[in-house]
Protein backbone atom coordinates (compact mmCIF):
# COMPACT_ATOMS: atom_id res chain seq x y z
CA UNK A 1 0.00 0.00 0.00
CA UNK A 2 1.05 3.30 -0.98
CA UNK A 3 0.77 4.93 2.57
CA UNK A 4 3.19 2.56 3.93
CA UNK A 5 6.02 3.93 1.83
CA UNK A 6 5.61 7.46 3.56
CA UNK A 7 8.75 9.04 6.53
CA UNK A 8 7.79 6.77 9.75
CA UNK A 9 7.64 9.99 12.03
CA UNK A 10 5.26 11.76 9.04
CA UNK A 11 3.13 8.26 9.60
CA UNK A 12 2.98 8.67 13.12
CA UNK A 13 2.43 12.22 13.30
CA UNK A 14 -0.69 11.26 10.61
CA UNK A 15 -2.13 8.23 12.64
CA UNK A 16 -2.06 10.24 16.16
CA UNK A 17 -5.05 11.44 15.95
CA UNK A 18 -6.55 8.05 15.39
CA UNK A 19 -4.37 6.48 18.04
CA UNK A 20 -5.68 9.11 20.21
CA UNK A 21 -9.74 8.45 18.98
CA UNK A 22 -8.72 5.03 20.10
CA UNK A 23 -7.64 5.19 24.04
CA UNK A 24 -10.97 8.12 24.24
CA UNK A 25 -12.98 4.75 22.49
CA UNK A 26 -11.57 2.02 25.40
CA UNK A 27 -12.31 4.58 28.00
CA UNK A 28 -15.95 5.38 27.07
CA UNK A 29 -16.67 1.93 25.37
CA UNK A 30 -17.68 3.43 22.07
CA UNK A 31 -20.93 5.79 23.75
CA UNK A 32 -21.03 9.49 22.14
CA UNK A 33 -21.21 12.45 24.86
CA UNK A 34 -22.02 15.23 22.39
CA UNK A 35 -25.57 17.06 22.92
CA UNK A 36 -27.97 16.17 19.89
CA UNK A 37 -27.14 20.07 18.67
CA UNK A 38 -23.10 19.36 18.60
CA UNK A 39 -24.19 15.81 17.16
CA UNK A 40 -25.75 17.67 14.43
CA UNK A 41 -22.97 20.57 13.92
CA UNK A 42 -20.49 17.09 13.59
CA UNK A 43 -22.90 15.92 10.83
CA UNK A 44 -22.68 19.17 9.19
CA UNK A 45 -19.15 18.88 9.00
CA UNK A 46 -18.72 15.51 7.88
CA UNK A 47 -20.91 16.10 5.36
CA UNK A 48 -18.52 18.16 3.40
CA UNK A 49 -15.97 15.08 2.96
CA UNK A 50 -16.00 13.62 -0.55
CA UNK A 51 -15.91 10.12 -1.28
CA UNK A 52 -12.09 9.94 -1.94
CA UNK A 53 -11.84 11.81 2.11
CA UNK A 54 -13.92 9.03 3.10
CA UNK A 55 -11.71 6.25 1.53
CA UNK A 56 -8.28 7.83 2.65
CA UNK A 57 -9.54 7.69 6.32
CA UNK A 58 -11.03 4.24 5.70
CA UNK A 59 -7.62 3.26 3.93
CA UNK A 60 -5.76 4.32 7.25
CA UNK A 61 -7.65 2.86 9.68
CA UNK A 62 -7.93 -0.60 7.65
CA UNK A 63 -3.83 -0.12 7.40
CA UNK A 64 -3.51 0.15 11.30
CA UNK A 65 -6.06 -2.51 11.86
CA UNK A 66 -4.25 -4.84 9.18
CA UNK A 67 -0.74 -4.15 10.66
CA UNK A 68 -1.66 -5.11 14.51
CA UNK A 69 -3.47 -8.32 13.49
CA UNK A 70 0.05 -9.19 11.72
CA UNK A 71 1.76 -8.17 15.10
CA UNK A 72 -0.97 -10.13 17.02
CA UNK A 73 0.22 -13.21 15.18
CA UNK A 74 3.64 -12.69 15.64
CA UNK A 75 3.15 -11.96 19.47
CA UNK A 76 0.67 -14.96 19.92
CA UNK A 77 3.40 -17.51 18.47
CA UNK A 78 6.25 -16.03 20.90
CA UNK A 79 3.41 -16.99 24.00
CA UNK A 80 3.29 -13.13 25.05
CA UNK A 81 0.18 -13.31 26.60
CA UNK A 82 0.43 -10.12 27.76
CA UNK A 83 0.96 -8.27 24.53
CA UNK A 84 -1.23 -10.68 22.81
CA UNK A 85 -4.46 -9.50 25.15
CA UNK A 86 -3.06 -5.55 25.05
CA UNK A 87 -3.07 -5.57 21.28
CA UNK A 88 -5.97 -7.09 20.66
CA UNK A 89 -7.79 -4.93 23.10
CA UNK A 90 -6.34 -1.91 20.66
CA UNK A 91 -7.25 -4.18 17.60
CA UNK A 92 -11.02 -3.76 19.42
CA UNK A 93 -11.19 -0.13 19.75
CA UNK A 94 -9.56 0.90 16.23
CA UNK A 95 -12.80 -1.28 14.69
CA UNK A 96 -15.03 0.41 16.71
CA UNK A 97 -13.83 3.74 16.16
CA UNK A 98 -13.54 2.99 12.54
CA UNK A 99 -16.81 1.43 11.91
CA UNK A 100 -18.28 5.10 13.74
CA UNK A 101 -16.46 7.31 11.99
CA UNK A 102 -17.51 5.23 8.51
CA UNK A 103 -21.26 5.32 9.19
CA UNK A 104 -21.12 8.90 10.77
CA UNK A 105 -19.54 9.94 6.79
CA UNK A 106 -22.01 7.38 5.00
CA UNK A 107 -25.00 8.94 6.83
CA UNK A 108 -26.80 6.00 5.21
CA UNK A 109 -26.72 1.96 5.94
CA UNK A 110 -27.51 -0.71 4.30
CA UNK A 111 -28.25 -4.19 5.69
CA UNK A 112 -25.42 -6.18 4.36
CA UNK A 113 -23.00 -3.93 5.59
CA UNK A 114 -24.48 -3.70 9.08
CA UNK A 115 -24.14 -7.39 9.08
CA UNK A 116 -20.67 -7.53 8.51
CA UNK A 117 -20.27 -4.47 11.04
CA UNK A 118 -21.92 -6.54 13.83
CA UNK A 119 -19.98 -9.83 13.28
CA UNK A 120 -16.57 -8.40 13.64
CA UNK A 121 -17.43 -5.99 16.43
CA UNK A 122 -18.76 -9.53 18.22
CA UNK A 123 -15.87 -11.40 17.23
CA UNK A 124 -13.55 -8.79 18.37
CA UNK A 125 -15.02 -8.65 21.60
CA UNK A 126 -15.23 -12.18 21.79
CA UNK A 127 -11.02 -12.44 20.65
CA UNK A 128 -10.63 -10.12 23.72
CA UNK A 129 -12.55 -12.08 26.14
CA UNK A 130 -10.59 -14.97 25.40
CA UNK A 131 -6.77 -13.37 25.62
CA UNK A 132 -7.81 -11.57 28.88
CA UNK A 133 -8.55 -14.99 29.93
CA UNK A 134 -5.22 -16.47 29.04
CA UNK A 135 -3.34 -13.93 30.84
CA UNK A 136 -4.67 -15.19 34.35
CA UNK A 137 -3.61 -18.40 33.34
CA UNK A 138 0.10 -20.22 34.16
CA UNK A 139 -0.76 -23.76 33.20
CA UNK A 140 1.20 -24.30 29.77
CA UNK A 141 -1.18 -27.29 28.64
CA UNK A 142 -3.88 -24.87 29.01
CA UNK A 143 -2.61 -21.94 26.98
CA UNK A 144 -1.40 -24.59 24.33
CA UNK A 145 -4.45 -25.01 23.88
CA UNK A 146 -6.45 -21.85 23.74
CA UNK A 147 -3.70 -20.97 21.33
CA UNK A 148 -5.56 -22.70 18.50
CA UNK A 149 -8.55 -21.11 19.42
CA UNK A 150 -7.05 -17.49 19.41
CA UNK A 151 -5.78 -18.25 15.90
CA UNK A 152 -9.14 -19.26 14.84
CA UNK A 153 -11.03 -15.96 16.19
CA UNK A 154 -7.69 -14.42 14.54
CA UNK A 155 -8.49 -15.75 11.07
CA UNK A 156 -12.39 -15.33 11.18
CA UNK A 157 -11.99 -11.84 12.37
CA UNK A 158 -9.41 -11.08 9.61
CA UNK A 159 -11.84 -12.70 7.43
CA UNK A 160 -14.65 -10.41 8.66
CA UNK A 161 -12.78 -7.01 8.40
CA UNK A 162 -11.27 -8.01 4.85
CA UNK A 163 -15.13 -8.77 3.43
CA UNK A 164 -15.93 -5.14 5.48
CA UNK A 165 -12.99 -3.39 4.04
CA UNK A 166 -14.34 -4.60 0.49
CA UNK A 167 -17.88 -3.94 0.63
CA UNK A 168 -17.17 0.21 2.04
CA UNK A 169 -14.46 0.17 -0.61
CA UNK A 170 -16.92 -0.46 -2.91
CA UNK A 171 -19.56 1.48 -2.44
CA UNK A 172 -17.04 4.69 -2.09
CA UNK A 173 -15.55 3.80 -5.50
CA UNK A 174 -18.82 3.34 -6.74
CA UNK A 175 -19.96 6.68 -5.49
CA UNK A 176 -16.99 8.54 -7.13
CA UNK A 177 -17.85 6.67 -10.14
CA UNK A 178 -21.17 8.45 -9.99
CA UNK A 179 -19.96 11.85 -9.08
CA UNK A 180 -17.98 11.86 -12.88
CA UNK A 181 -20.92 9.77 -14.68
CA UNK A 182 -23.08 12.42 -13.51
CA UNK A 183 -21.18 15.76 -12.98
CA UNK A 184 -22.86 18.36 -15.01
CA UNK A 185 -19.65 20.45 -15.06
CA UNK A 186 -16.26 20.84 -16.05
CA UNK A 187 -14.82 21.39 -12.90
CA UNK A 188 -16.52 18.87 -10.62
CA UNK A 189 -15.69 15.75 -13.62
CA UNK A 190 -11.79 16.96 -13.20
CA UNK A 191 -11.92 16.82 -9.61
CA UNK A 192 -13.35 13.58 -9.42
CA UNK A 193 -11.18 12.07 -12.13
CA UNK A 194 -7.77 13.33 -10.16
CA UNK A 195 -9.83 11.30 -6.97
CA UNK A 196 -9.95 8.18 -9.05
CA UNK A 197 -6.60 8.21 -10.01
CA UNK A 198 -4.95 8.75 -6.69
CA UNK A 199 -7.05 6.21 -5.56
CA UNK A 200 -5.21 3.68 -8.25
CA UNK A 201 -1.79 4.64 -6.83
CA UNK A 202 -2.33 2.99 -3.63
CA UNK A 203 -2.23 -0.48 -4.92
CA UNK A 204 -3.62 -3.25 -7.13
CA UNK A 205 -6.91 -3.47 -4.59
CA UNK A 206 -8.57 -0.52 -5.45
CA UNK A 207 -7.54 -0.68 -9.06
CA UNK A 208 -9.35 -4.23 -9.37
CA UNK A 209 -12.16 -2.96 -7.18
CA UNK A 210 -12.58 0.33 -9.99
CA UNK A 211 -12.21 -2.23 -12.95
CA UNK A 212 -15.00 -3.99 -11.35
CA UNK A 213 -17.70 -1.56 -11.21
CA UNK A 214 -17.50 -0.38 -14.13
CA UNK A 215 -15.33 2.61 -13.88
CA UNK A 216 -13.87 2.25 -17.07
CA UNK A 217 -16.85 2.92 -19.05
CA UNK A 218 -17.08 6.44 -16.97
CA UNK A 219 -13.38 7.16 -18.10
CA UNK A 220 -13.93 5.99 -21.97
CA UNK A 221 -17.05 8.58 -21.67
CA UNK A 222 -14.31 11.51 -20.85
CA UNK A 223 -11.48 10.69 -22.98
CA UNK A 224 -14.12 11.07 -25.90
CA UNK A 225 -15.92 13.80 -24.49
CA UNK A 226 -14.34 16.79 -26.43
CA UNK A 227 -15.79 19.48 -24.37
CA UNK A 228 -13.33 18.27 -21.39
CA UNK A 229 -9.88 19.99 -21.27
CA UNK A 230 -6.47 17.92 -22.37
CA UNK A 231 -5.65 17.85 -18.72
CA UNK A 232 -8.88 16.11 -17.58
CA UNK A 233 -8.15 13.75 -20.45
CA UNK A 234 -4.96 13.12 -19.33
CA UNK A 235 -6.20 12.72 -15.82
CA UNK A 236 -8.29 9.18 -17.58
CA UNK A 237 -5.46 8.29 -19.36
CA UNK A 238 -3.47 7.79 -16.12
CA UNK A 239 -6.43 6.12 -14.65
CA UNK A 240 -6.63 3.45 -17.49
CA UNK A 241 -3.09 3.06 -17.09
CA UNK A 242 -2.97 2.20 -13.74
CA UNK A 243 -5.93 -0.66 -14.06
CA UNK A 244 -4.51 -2.31 -17.09
CA UNK A 245 -1.01 -2.31 -15.69
CA UNK A 246 0.17 -6.13 -16.56
CA UNK A 247 1.50 -5.84 -13.14
CA UNK A 248 -1.93 -6.55 -11.92
CA UNK A 249 -3.77 -10.07 -12.45
CA UNK A 250 -7.39 -8.34 -12.89
CA UNK A 251 -8.11 -8.82 -16.38
CA UNK A 252 -10.86 -11.09 -15.36
CA UNK A 253 -13.11 -7.77 -14.23
CA UNK A 254 -11.96 -5.96 -17.53
CA UNK A 255 -15.04 -7.18 -19.62
CA UNK A 256 -16.55 -3.92 -20.18
CA UNK A 257 -12.88 -2.36 -21.14
CA UNK A 258 -12.93 -5.19 -24.01
CA UNK A 259 -16.36 -4.34 -25.10
CA UNK A 260 -15.42 -0.49 -25.61
CA UNK A 261 -11.75 -1.14 -26.63
CA UNK A 262 -11.58 0.71 -29.89
CA UNK A 263 -12.85 4.30 -29.18
CA UNK A 264 -10.62 3.81 -26.10
CA UNK A 265 -7.55 2.80 -27.63
CA UNK A 266 -9.06 5.63 -30.91
CA UNK A 267 -9.21 8.31 -28.09
CA UNK A 268 -5.69 7.84 -26.35
CA UNK A 269 -3.70 6.96 -29.97
CA UNK A 270 -5.75 10.90 -30.64
CA UNK A 271 -4.39 12.21 -27.12
CA UNK A 272 -1.06 11.13 -28.00
CA UNK A 273 -0.99 13.06 -31.67
CA UNK A 274 -2.25 15.94 -30.03
CA UNK A 275 -0.64 16.22 -26.53
CA UNK A 276 0.90 19.60 -25.87
CA UNK A 277 3.36 18.36 -23.24
CA UNK A 278 5.82 15.09 -22.51
CA UNK A 279 3.51 14.48 -19.35
CA UNK A 280 0.40 14.33 -21.75
CA UNK A 281 2.24 12.14 -24.08
CA UNK A 282 3.73 9.87 -20.90
CA UNK A 283 0.26 9.15 -19.51
CA UNK A 284 -1.89 8.47 -22.65
CA UNK A 285 1.08 6.52 -24.53
CA UNK A 286 1.42 4.59 -21.38
CA UNK A 287 -1.98 3.57 -21.15
CA UNK A 288 -1.99 2.34 -24.98
CA UNK A 289 1.51 0.64 -24.29
CA UNK A 290 -0.63 -1.17 -21.28
CA UNK A 291 -3.53 -2.03 -23.97
CA UNK A 292 -1.30 -3.80 -26.41
CA UNK A 293 -0.26 -6.19 -23.24
CA UNK A 294 -3.56 -6.34 -22.82
CA UNK A 295 -5.25 -8.17 -26.38
CA UNK A 296 -3.81 -8.30 -29.85
CA UNK A 297 -7.31 -7.05 -30.77
CA UNK A 298 -5.68 -3.70 -29.86
CA UNK A 299 -2.19 -4.08 -31.74
CA UNK A 300 -4.53 -4.65 -34.89
CA UNK A 301 -6.71 -1.47 -34.42
CA UNK A 302 -3.73 0.21 -33.46
CA UNK A 303 -2.39 -0.79 -36.97
CA UNK A 304 -5.45 0.18 -38.52
CA UNK A 305 -5.32 3.32 -36.94
CA UNK A 306 -1.70 3.78 -38.50
CA UNK A 307 -0.57 3.85 -35.05
CA UNK A 308 3.03 2.66 -35.83
CA UNK A 309 3.36 5.87 -38.40
CA UNK A 310 1.92 8.64 -35.89
CA UNK A 311 4.39 7.41 -32.81
CA UNK A 312 7.08 6.80 -34.77
CA UNK A 313 6.77 10.49 -35.62
CA UNK A 314 6.26 11.75 -32.22
CA UNK A 315 10.12 10.13 -31.46
CA UNK A 316 10.77 13.41 -33.54
CA UNK A 317 9.46 15.84 -31.58
CA UNK A 318 11.11 16.47 -28.21
CA UNK A 319 7.87 18.29 -26.94
CA UNK A 320 6.00 15.05 -26.86
CA UNK A 321 8.97 12.27 -26.35
CA UNK A 322 10.99 13.86 -24.13
CA UNK A 323 12.41 11.29 -21.99
CA UNK A 324 13.53 7.54 -21.66
CA UNK A 325 10.13 7.16 -20.08
CA UNK A 326 8.07 8.19 -23.13
CA UNK A 327 10.00 6.35 -25.66
CA UNK A 328 10.22 3.18 -23.11
CA UNK A 329 6.02 3.59 -23.92
CA UNK A 330 6.56 4.10 -27.79
CA UNK A 331 9.15 1.18 -28.53
CA UNK A 332 6.46 -1.20 -26.29
CA UNK A 333 3.88 -0.61 -28.34
CA UNK A 334 5.78 -0.74 -30.99
CA UNK A 335 7.12 -4.46 -29.94
CA UNK A 336 4.02 -5.66 -29.32
CA UNK A 337 2.37 -4.64 -32.44
CA UNK A 338 5.61 -5.96 -34.41
CA UNK A 339 4.28 -9.53 -34.17
CA UNK A 340 1.44 -8.67 -36.96
CA UNK A 341 3.09 -9.69 -40.47
CA UNK A 342 1.55 -6.08 -41.84
CA UNK A 343 3.79 -4.23 -39.50
CA UNK A 344 6.72 -4.61 -41.46
CA UNK A 345 5.51 -2.54 -44.29
CA UNK A 346 4.57 0.48 -42.22
CA UNK A 347 7.86 0.35 -40.23
CA UNK A 348 9.90 0.96 -43.34
CA UNK A 349 7.44 3.74 -44.56
CA UNK A 350 7.54 5.54 -41.38
CA UNK A 351 11.07 5.69 -40.73
CA UNK A 352 11.08 3.22 -38.25
CA UNK A 353 13.86 1.46 -38.45
CA UNK A 354 15.86 4.44 -38.12
CA UNK A 355 14.00 5.63 -35.28
CA UNK A 356 14.59 1.89 -33.32
CA UNK A 357 18.58 1.84 -34.28
CA UNK A 358 18.60 5.21 -32.36
CA UNK A 359 16.68 3.95 -29.23
CA UNK A 360 19.98 1.32 -29.45
CA UNK A 361 21.86 3.60 -28.08
CA UNK A 362 19.54 5.29 -25.35
CA UNK A 363 21.52 6.61 -22.53
CA UNK A 364 20.60 8.23 -19.39
CA UNK A 365 22.06 12.16 -19.13
CA UNK A 366 21.09 12.39 -15.39
CA UNK A 367 22.31 8.80 -14.07
CA UNK A 368 19.56 8.33 -11.49
CA UNK A 369 18.51 4.51 -11.30
CA UNK A 370 14.85 5.05 -12.67
CA UNK A 371 16.12 6.96 -15.58
CA UNK A 372 18.96 4.41 -16.50
CA UNK A 373 16.29 1.49 -15.88
CA UNK A 374 14.28 3.41 -18.39
CA UNK A 375 16.99 3.40 -20.57
CA UNK A 376 17.65 -0.47 -20.17
CA UNK A 377 14.08 -1.13 -21.43
CA UNK A 378 14.42 0.84 -24.69
CA UNK A 379 17.12 -0.72 -25.49
CA UNK A 380 16.16 -4.17 -25.01
CA UNK A 381 12.29 -3.21 -26.81
CA UNK A 382 14.48 -1.69 -29.81
CA UNK A 383 16.13 -4.96 -29.73
CA UNK A 384 13.11 -7.01 -29.52
CA UNK A 385 11.04 -5.45 -32.00
CA UNK A 386 14.41 -5.07 -34.56
CA UNK A 387 14.42 -9.06 -34.04
CA UNK A 388 10.58 -9.65 -34.66
CA UNK A 389 10.27 -7.27 -37.42
CA UNK A 390 13.66 -8.42 -39.31
CA UNK A 391 11.64 -12.03 -40.44
CA UNK A 392 10.69 -9.34 -43.04
CA UNK A 393 14.03 -9.15 -45.47
CA UNK A 394 13.35 -5.81 -46.42
CA UNK A 395 13.11 -4.70 -42.88
CA UNK A 396 16.49 -6.71 -42.28
CA UNK A 397 18.26 -5.28 -44.71
CA UNK A 398 17.22 -1.26 -43.76
CA UNK A 399 18.88 -2.39 -40.08
CA UNK A 400 22.02 -3.83 -42.11
CA UNK A 401 22.39 -0.54 -43.67
CA UNK A 402 21.78 1.58 -41.07
CA UNK A 403 24.64 -0.28 -38.99
CA UNK A 404 22.47 -2.02 -36.84
CA UNK A 405 24.95 -5.42 -36.74
CA UNK A 406 28.48 -3.66 -35.20
CA UNK A 407 25.78 -1.84 -32.57
CA UNK A 408 24.22 -5.16 -31.70
CA UNK A 409 27.78 -6.57 -31.56
CA UNK A 410 29.24 -3.58 -29.13
CA UNK A 411 25.97 -4.16 -26.71
CA UNK A 412 26.58 -7.86 -26.50
CA UNK A 413 30.77 -7.71 -25.87
CA UNK A 414 31.07 -4.10 -23.82
CA UNK A 415 28.53 -4.85 -20.67
CA UNK A 416 28.70 -1.01 -20.03
CA UNK A 417 27.24 -0.25 -22.75
CA UNK A 418 24.21 -2.07 -21.99
CA UNK A 419 24.74 -1.17 -18.24
CA UNK A 420 24.97 -4.98 -17.42
CA UNK A 421 21.80 -5.86 -18.39
CA UNK A 422 21.24 -9.30 -19.33
CA UNK A 423 17.74 -8.57 -20.71
CA UNK A 424 19.81 -6.24 -22.82
CA UNK A 425 22.11 -8.68 -23.92
CA UNK A 426 19.54 -11.53 -24.63
CA UNK A 427 17.41 -9.35 -26.89
CA UNK A 428 21.04 -8.12 -28.59
CA UNK A 429 21.69 -11.92 -28.95
CA UNK A 430 18.43 -12.51 -30.41
CA UNK A 431 18.18 -9.77 -33.14
CA UNK A 432 21.92 -9.88 -34.22
CA UNK A 433 21.49 -13.81 -35.01
CA UNK A 434 18.59 -12.69 -37.13
CA UNK A 435 20.44 -10.45 -38.62
CA UNK A 436 23.32 -12.76 -39.27
CA UNK A 437 21.40 -15.51 -41.40
CA UNK A 438 20.28 -12.32 -44.05
CA UNK A 439 23.87 -10.96 -43.70
CA UNK A 440 26.45 -13.77 -42.63
CA UNK A 441 29.72 -11.65 -44.18
CA UNK A 442 28.57 -8.55 -41.78
CA UNK A 443 30.14 -10.07 -39.34
CA UNK A 444 34.04 -10.58 -37.86
CA UNK A 445 34.83 -14.40 -38.04
CA UNK A 446 35.35 -14.54 -34.11
CA UNK A 447 32.16 -12.62 -33.94
CA UNK A 448 30.20 -15.24 -35.31
CA UNK A 449 31.49 -17.87 -33.61
CA UNK A 450 31.31 -16.39 -30.48
CA UNK A 451 27.94 -15.09 -30.73
CA UNK A 452 26.27 -16.56 -33.15
CA UNK A 453 27.00 -20.01 -33.81
CA UNK A 454 26.82 -21.70 -30.29
CA UNK A 455 23.65 -21.83 -28.02
CA UNK A 456 21.95 -18.68 -27.02
CA UNK A 457 22.75 -19.42 -23.52
CA UNK A 458 26.61 -20.33 -24.16
CA UNK A 459 26.90 -16.91 -25.82
CA UNK A 460 24.98 -15.44 -23.04
CA UNK A 461 27.23 -16.70 -20.55
CA UNK A 462 30.58 -15.67 -22.33
CA UNK A 463 29.53 -12.05 -22.91
CA UNK A 464 27.92 -11.48 -18.89
CA UNK A 465 31.42 -12.89 -18.45
CA UNK A 466 33.48 -10.50 -20.04
CA UNK A 467 34.49 -7.56 -18.10
CA UNK A 468 35.67 -5.25 -20.93
CA UNK A 469 34.74 -4.43 -24.39
CA UNK A 470 36.52 -6.13 -27.51
CA UNK A 471 35.14 -3.82 -29.75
Amino acid sequence: MHLIQVDSVQRWMEDLKLMTDCECMCILQSKPISLEEDAQSEFSLSSEHSACDNLQLLLKRAWIISTELTRIVQKLEKNRWQRVHSMTVRVNCHVRSMINEYNTFKRNSWEEMHQYEKMLVEKCSELTTVTERCIQIEDEQILKSMKSCINDALTTVAQYFGQLIELALTHEIKNLVREIDTSDNLYSAESATSNLFSLTQEGSHLCRIIAKVDGILCLADILTDNTHSQATHAEAAAVIAQITSPQLTITHHLSSFLENMEEIVTALLKLCQEATSGEVFLLASAALANITFFDTIACEMLLQLDAMNILIAACGDKQRVDSPYSRDQVVTILANMSVLDQCASEIIQGNGVQVLMEMLFEKSSSGNSPEVAACERVQQKAAVTLARLSRDPEVAHAAINLSCIPRLIELCRSPTKRNNSDSVLVACLAALRRLAVISPDGLQESDFQQLVKPRLVDSFLLCTNMEESFV
